[in-house]
């Protein structure tokens, strides 16, 4: 399978927003013929106050991001992970961060809302509080996509092994993380998080990443960028420099099934633990 990975600089505006998703992605059609294009967290809307991005949400089915999404899928026959689209939440008051996966004939394949809220203060002082915005997710999704068992998680989850241990009890071979990390965190963890938990699970990991500089009330923040394809060894086969644009990776099977028969950790967990 070859999937191209879509690094983008999503702002607050989400036209501009959708209008760069399409470029990108038909850029990285033309180019490279993959099966699959993975887009990054918070594809169709970024940064903004609170109030913008209470307002940014939609009701996904009916919303344009869904809509440029279904359209590459259907009209290219391929696969399409919608990164995270902002999900109005059943009582209104906050929002999901929700994943959708299209399959090539433009239908739902899978659904996930983001389990983990990054609240926090980072250690240069800036404070994120992602549950002023969003409800948590409830549910561990895993789901079939050309011959792989594919789970789906979203950028601070990956700090979360639980949470892929749970994925990996449930046999997944490829693993989704769209991120829109900042760039302390970024340039300090990104590269051992995501290598970590392709180790432990021997699956294959996307991870499209949001890069560049977003508007806040009080000025703007940074994202870090580098988009990756690392395999079930933890090695990075493919990486997008700064700047926005795709990469593209062969995603082999085989290689997974190489990484378990030498290292068969996976037979030797003792989930009682």
């Amino acid at each position: 399978m070859r999937a191209s990975v879509i690094q983008m600089n999503s702002v607050n505006d989400k036209a501009a927003n959708i209008e760069q998703a399409e470029s990108l992605a038909c850029a990285a059609i033309d180019a490279d013929r993959p099966d699959l294009i993975s887009f990054p967290e918070n594809m169709s809307w970024c940064g903004g106050s609170v109030t913008d991005r209470l307002a940014a949400a939609e009701q996904i089915e009916d919303g344009p991001t869904y809509a440029l999404c279904r359209r590459l899928a259907k009209g290219n026959g391929l696969w399409v992970h919608a990164g995270t689209i902002p999900e109005r939440a059943p009582e209104e008051t906050r929002n999901r961060n929700t994943t959708v996966v299209f399959d090539p004939n433009g239908e739902i394949a899978a659904r996930y809302s983001k389990i983990h809220m990054f609240d926090m203060t980072t250690p240069d002082g800036q404070v994120y509080c992602e549950s002023e915005v969003n409800e948590p997710g409830e549910s561990v999704v895993a789901f079939d996509l050309m011959g792989f068992r594919a789970g789906l998680t979203i950028c601070y989850d990956i700090r979360f092994s639980e949470l892929y241990a749970a994925l990996a009890r449930d046999g997944v071979t490829l693993l989704f993380v769209p991120a829109a990390f900042t760039m302390q965190t970024g340039r300090d963890h990104w590269h051992t998080l995501l290598s970590a938990r392709a180790i432990e699970t021997q699956s294959w990991l996307i991870a499209a990443a949001q890069w560049g500089s977003f508007p806040v009330p009080d000025g703007t923040r940074q994202m870090y960028g580098r988009s990756l394809v690392v395999d079930p060894w933890g090695t990075t086969v493919a990486q997008a420099s700064d700047g926005t644009g795709h990469v593209t990776a062969t995603i082999d099977p085989e290689r997974t099934k190489d990484v378990r028969a030498r290292m068969p950790t996976l037979n030797h967990r003792r989930d009682w633990l």
